[in-house]
C-alpha cells in the first residue's frame, strides 16, 4: 500500500474488484460466493491482477471495463477512463431536449451513448483524432444497441464537421502542461497523453471550440464542457466573447467546478 496515497476504502473496493474478475463472478454476486471453493486458475489470476493493481495499473484498466452512468463500457489504453464526474455533463445536458447531439473527443463513446440511450428517439455524431479511440466508440454502440443512434467519424475538434446540433458536449484535454507531473500514477501513466493535456495552459480546445460553437448550433442550441476545477472563469469568458448566453457553471457532487454551459441565442 506504501506510496498510493489511497484510502484503505478504495483499496478495500478495489481488490474485491479485481477478486470478482479473477472469480467470473458479478461484483455485486461476490459476498454469496465467498465460500465457495475457487474456480481452477482463479487464485493464481487474482494474484497476477493484485501484482498489477500493486504496480499502479487502475482497477478498471485492469479489467477493461468501466461502468458509467449505469451502462458498461469497453476501455483500452487508446481512450480515457470514464469518470463518475463527468456525469454531472450528462445531468446536465438531460435538464432539457435535444435531438441531434455532438460529442467532440468522444474517446469511449460514453457521453454521446449515454446521452443517446437516455434519449431514445435523439441520434449523435462523436468524433475524435484518434482511429482507435473511434473504434472504441463502435465497438460500445454496438454492444449498447445504439450503433443506428450513432455514428462516428475522425476530426479536430469542427475540422470536418457539417450541419447544426441541439446539444454539442465535450470532455476535452484540460490538463496543463506545468500540472502533469503532479497527476497520480494512475492517471499519467495509463491514460492517453493526448486525452489529458493539450499542452500550455490546458485552455486551448474551450478556446477553439467556444470560438466556432455557433456555426454548428441550432438557434437555442446548449453547448456544455467538462472542465478543471479552476478553469470555470476562463471558460465562461471564452463562451461570452463567442456570443453565447445563458451562461452557467455546474459543480460536482464534491462542490468543484466541473461543467460550463451557453445557449446559442
Amino acid at each position: 500500500e506504501r506510496g498510493f496515497h489511497v484510502s484503505w476504502d478504495q483499496l478495500h473496493r478495489d481488490a474485491r474488484a479485481l477478486l470478482a474478475h479473477a472469480a467470473a463472478i458479478p461484483p455485486d454476486r461476490l459476498t454469496l460466493h465467498l465460500q465457495d471453493p475457487a474456480p481452477e486458475g482463479a487464485a493464481q489470476m487474482y494474484d497476477t491482477l493484485i501484482a498489477r493493481r500493486a504496480a499502479r495499473e487502475p482497477v478498471w484498466r485492469i479489467i477493461g471495463h468501466r461502468d458509467f452512468y449505469g451502462r458498461r463500457f469497453r476501455i483500452t489504453p487508446e481512450v480515457l477512463d470514464p469518470r463518475p464526474e463527468t456525469e454531472i455533463l450528462i445531468d446536465t445536458a438531460l435538464l432539457q431536449p435535444f435531438s441531434s447531439v455532438l460529442d467532440l473527443g468522444t474517446g469511449s463513446g460514453c457521453i454521446l451513448l449515454t446521452l443517446l440511450a437516455e434519449r431514445p428517439t435523439a441520434r449523435g455524431l462523436g468524433t475524435d483524432l484518434s482511429p482507435a479511440a473511434l473504434r472504441i466508440a463502435q465497438e460500445n454502440a454496438i454492444s449498447l444497441g445504439l450503433d443506428q443512434a450513432a455514428r462516428f467519424a475522425p476530426s479536430d475538434w469542427f475540422s470536418a464537421i457539417d450541419g447544426r446540433f441541439d446539444l454539442i458536449v465535450s470532455n476535452p484535454p484540460y490538463i496543463a502542461a506545468d500540472e502533469m507531473p503532479a497527476l497520480s500514477p494512475e492517471v499519467r501513466n495509463w491514460d492517453p497523453q493526448m486525452a489529458l493535456t493539450p499542452g500550455g495552459d490546458g485552455l486551448d480546445p474551450y478556446r477553439q471550440i467556444a470560438a466556432s460553437a455557433r456555426e454548428y448550433l441550432s438557434p437555442g442550441g446548449r453547448l456544455l464542457v467538462e472542465i478543471g476545477p479552476t478553469q470555470a472563469a476562463s471558460v465562461r469568458d471564452f463562451f461570452a466573447a463567442a456570443g453565447l448566453i445563458d451562461l452557467q457553471v455546474h459543480a460536482d457532487l464534491d462542490g468543484r467546478d466541473r461543467v460550463v454551459a451557453g445557449r446559442a441565442p
